[in-house]
């Protein structure tokens, strides 16, 4: 699949149709019911709860960026979260941030430039995102995380090697722009440790573990570096202990370092406290109402409001409305609480919407409990993913949101032919390399067979009646692949073409990392459905941050970033990060507009 190819043209603004239908079903609600009526009035609702220059809406990285800038520009801010801890999606996940031409990577000797960045990231996103919204991230990324290191004890480290999502394209990096934060002593935040949102996958007890360890720690079965990478991430964990800390590495050092951020700035959190609404007096948002330990009241904020309460993948309803079926809010790994509040409040005060059939997708395996966002284990060599015809359909080494667009793009065509798709691996994949966290040559726990999510058969023609494709497909689809497989040459779908390809894959496989023959019996099958990381349609905003109307004019005094708005990567992903980095410079972008205003 060619970069080209697998991108569709971002999203501008809505038509005039949609605006009826939606955008302007919220404007007319708004004004019409009286319950909003009344706040568009700016009349209370509940007791007043506070008075501050800037009120933030949601603590996770865009929010609490948000904060954090406006209160060190000199302005009184409070944060109102929805959830009982802080850190939404952000402490879930692996916390890389795509941040081209940041000191970090520069001082690691990374080759960028303005120019480059740019260019890579216009032919990345295309020309659907406003040409000024682009360079308002670039300019202002790298002077984001300068300030973040300067304003809380976040310091961060370069991902090596972790490619662009397209380094083949003009200005695109092999050794990638990511960085990811490095490691934090959890007890700085005291006894407020105890409220950050818990980590997707938790860290091995007694290791210390950064994103960038992942690629190696799959491979210790078989390489010496995966070896020595985990030994190394126990003497950090075993140093740390002797230390008396508590380790923290990637989304849980983010959210920790931000909020220890807050901490030192005197900006109060305010957990437990839904948003319920803006409040708007003669056209400008002039506060919100929240739920404060159950009691319903109005915040007012003299400057403006920042929106950044994630996005809506934990909404069936408004997935049901905006997102191709099938669909599953249990397939997201987003932080539960994600039901597009803040997204709803915008549209009934009059925003624009845009990118809201579009998420962070990735293949996912339904497991109990919660899905599985698949990295690794479907670009490792020894697995290929076929749909419903027993044939394979894209490159599974490709840009995980990708594979997704491909899945819902082919299943238009006929519905179930490619949700689920089957990941399909051999024994030979199984003693060499960890999945999930499933140590080589150990069994898949019960609970995935009978929850569907994994089958396991001795021959192919077995595995094919086990997973509902026909036998004869299947076997042609394995032959095939294996042929090009043991050649290095993926003639189908060029699996292995790009250095981004490369990265979760096993350099003693040769002549192609990314390839090797499925034939080793047991056979195991994972079903996979199009998760997400979250979604990323939202409130359209401008270069500024500030939130738009269907016409393009601002709404004075509501500002938004992160998954609550239309993201700045339109329908694509420029590398590692592509979500935290903008949320958090538009975060920055929005606190210092309302600063300069």
């Amino acid at each position: 699949m060619s970069a080209s190819a697998s991108r569709t043209s971002p999203a501008t603004l809505p038509s005039r149709r949609a605006v009826l239908a939606g955008t302007g079903a919220g404007v007319l609600a708004a004004t019409v019911l009286p319950s909003a009526a009344a706040r568009a009035d700016g009349a209370q609702d509940g007791p007043p709860l506070g008075e501050y220059d800037v009120v933030v809406v949601g603590s996770g990285a865009a929010g609490m960026t948000a904060a954090l800038t406006a209160a060190r520009r000199g302005l009184s801010v409070l944060v109102v979260e929805k959830a009982p801890t802080f850190g939404g999606s952000a402490a879930r996940s692996g916390a890389g941030i795509w941040l081209p031409n940041n000191s970090v990577i520069l001082g690691a000797g990374v080759p960028d430039t303005p120019q480059k960045a740019a260019t890579y990231l216009a032919a990345v996103v295309g020309p659907g995102v406003p040409a000024d919204r682009q360079a308002a991230f670039l300019a202002n990324g790298p002077r984001m995380l300068d300030f973040v290191m300067a304003s809380s004890p976040l310091r961060f480290r370069f991902m090596e090697g972790y490619s662009d999502y397209y380094p083949d394209l003009p200005g695109g990096l092999a050794n990638g722009r990511s960085i990811e934060p490095d490691q934090i002593d959890g007890h700085i935040l005291g006894d407020e440790l105890a409220r950050l949102n818990p980590a997707y996958m938790p860290v091995p007890a007694g290791m210390v573990v950064f994103s960038q360890d992942y690629k190696w720690l799959n491979l210790a079965a078989v390489s010496a570096k995966g070896l020595a990478v985990s030994t190394e991430c126990l003497a950090r964990g075993t140093k740390a202990a002797l230390r008396g800390e508590k380790p923290l590495t990637m989304g849980q050092a983010l959210a920790a370092g931000l909020r220890a951020g807050l901490q030192r700035a005197g900006v109060p959190v305010w957990l437990n406290s839904p948003l319920v609404d803006l409040v708007q007096e003669g056209g400008a948002v002039t506060g919100v109402v929240v739920e404060k330990e159950g009691v319903r009241g109005t915040v007012r904020a003299r400057r403006g409001v920042v929106v950044g309460s994630g996005g809506f993948e934990h909404n069936a309803a408004m997935r049901a409305q905006y997102q191709q079926q099938p669909i599953g809010t249990q397939w997201s790994v987003g932080a539960k609480e994600n039901t597009g509040d803040g997204i709803r409040a915008g549209q009934r005060a009059g925003a624009a919407l845009a990118l809201m059939e579009d998420a962070w997708w990735g293949p996912s395996i339904p497991l109990p409990g919660e899905p599985y966002f698949c990295l690794a284990e479907r670009t490792l060599p020894g697995g290929l993913i076929v749909n419903a015809n027993g044939a394979r359909f894209v490159n599974e080494a490709a840009p995980y949101s990708d594979v997704v667009h491909v899945m819902y793009e082919k299943d238009r065509g006929a519905a179930g032919s490619h949700i689920p798709a089957w990941l399909i691996v051999d024994q030979n994949y199984r003693n060499k390399y960890l999945f999930k966290d499933i140590l080589p040559t150990l069994p898949f726990p019960d609970s995935w067979y009978q929850a569907g999510a994994a089958k396991k058969a001795w021959t192919w023609d077995a595995l094919a009646g086990q997973i509902g494709v026909p036998a004869a497909a299947l076997r042609a689809t394995l032959g095939r692949f294996n042929a090009q497989a043991w050649n290095g040459d993926d003639a189908d779908f060029h699996r292995g073409d790009t250095a981004y390809d490369h990265y979760y894959t096993d350099p003693n496989v040769h002549p192609n990392s990314c390839l090797a023959p499925v034939w080793v019996p047991p056979f195991y099958a994972f079903r996979i459905v199009p998760g997400d990381l979250g979604t990323k349609g939202g409130i359209v905003t401008d270069a500024r941050a500030r939130a738009l109307r269907p016409d393009g004019t601002v709404i004075p005094g509501l500002y938004a970033a992160g998954n609550a708005s239309a993201a700045v990567m339109g329908h694509s992903y420029a590398g590692a990060g592509s979500t935290i980095g903008p949320a958090m410079t538009f975060g920055y972008v929005a606190a210092n507009a309302i600063a300069d205003a």
